[in-house]
Formats: C-alpha cells, structure tokens, sequence
C-alpha cells in the first residue's frame, strides 16, 4: 500500500475517502486512534492508504477535486 494522502483535517479524510469509494477505489485510513497518545489536539496526522495499482488513479481524483495528494506528481 502507499499513502495518497497525509492531513490532521478528518473532514479531508472524510471528503477523499468518500472521492475514492465513488471511483471503485479501496483505502486504508492509518493511524485513527493516535489522539490517545497526543492528547486529542489534533497535531498527529492521519494517513490515507491504498493499493500500489490504484496510486495513480487515486491521485488524479483527488487533484481534480482539490485535495493535495502524498505523491508528490
């Protein structure tokens, strides 16, 4: 798996999450409980994984509807 995505906003996450089931597209949501350990401030990021296969197309649903990918393309 690789991460398409990196944010502390859960409405991000959310909004992507829901882009990608909408394209067929599975994802992993990484690191939901770590507000245990930060306190709940909501400094730690969360990270959205998906197949090695679906990087690329994940990418460009995620850039056409304004959300900056992890790729880094």
């Amino acid at each position: 798996m690789k991460e398409i995505l990196r944010t502390n906003d859960p409405t991000v996450i959310a909004f992507a999450t829901s882009l990608l089931a909408g394209e067929g597209i599975d994802c992993f949501e990484m690191d939901v409980h770590m507000s245990v350990l930060e306190g709940s401030i909501g400094i730690l990021p969360r990270r959205l994984m998906v197949r090695d296969a679906d990087l690329a197309r994940a990418g460009h649903a995620l850039r056409d509807n304004g959300i900056v990918t992890s790729e880094g393309a």
